[in-house]
């Protein structure tokens, strides 16, 4: 039985070499479903509201883009309060860029990309974002990517996580099955939140990246780390 007192160590299925594009795509629309319905943009947007202005335009990358259903939400949310961006996505599995351009209207300009989202330090960044990411991530890859946006994320950064909690464990099957998401989905959503953090688990990862940032929960059951 998992006691969730540690954070799980396992590979989730969608991360499979193998797995075939028409299955991951539809996996990740499943997860872009997913976050319609825990409202897993709110922490993002709300944190875009309070470092942009009306009339502004910023470059913004998102790391780990998956569907792309993020930055079609900011896309969104700028063009109704008259803010432009420059949206740029990376993520490392090829599937995900073919999946994003497919559900992507051609009219919204996003710049999908497939690479490490190293490759774009010499790249002008206002904001770098990513949600559902630092969970996959080793303790070394995590410090790393907190020292590449401290140092290029020129108006801020944020994390969008899970927070590793009892209730979200317990509750997920459940919510998962209520609306009949992908197997898949509904065995992946469920060690996410196994391998996600705590509050108090975030400040050592910070403290070794040398960064100092503001960590704080999220309705529902997300853990968001940002620049202060």
């Amino acid at each position: 039985m998992t006691t969730l007192a540690k954070r799980a160590i396992g590979d989730e299925l969608m991360d499979a070499d193998d797995l075939p594009a028409d299955t991951y795509a539809a996996v990740v629309r499943d997860l872009a479903q997913v976050n319609v319905v825990t409202m897993a943009a709110r922490p993002t947007l709300a944190f875009l509201a309070a470092h942009t202005r009306p009339g502004g335009h910023y470059r913004l990358l998102d790391v780990g883009y998956g569907d792309g259903d993020m930055l079609r939400r900011i896309a969104r949310w700028g063009a109704r309060r008259g803010i432009t961006f420059d949206l740029v996505g990376i993520d490392l599995n090829p599937r995900s860029e073919a999946a994003a351009r497919a559900d992507t209207p051609a009219a919204v300009a996003i710049d999908y990309r497939t690479g490490d989202y190293a490759d774009l330090a010499g790249e002008h960044w206002d904001f770098i974002v990513s949600s559902l990411v630092a969970h996959h991530m080793t303790t070394d890859q995590l410090v790393a990517f907190l020292r590449f946006m401290a140092a290029h994320a020129q108006a801020g950064w944020l994390i969008n996580d899970l927070h590793r909690h009892r209730f979200a464990y317990a509750g997920w099957p459940l919510l998962a099955r209520l609306f009949g998401w992908h197997d898949i989905v509904r065995h992946d959503g469920h060690l996410s939140i196994a391998r996600s953090y705590r509050p108090d688990e975030w400040q050592p990862l910070l403290s070794q990246a040398g960064v100092d940032a503001r960590v704080f929960p999220a309705f529902p059951f997300r853990l968001c780390v940002s620049s202060r």
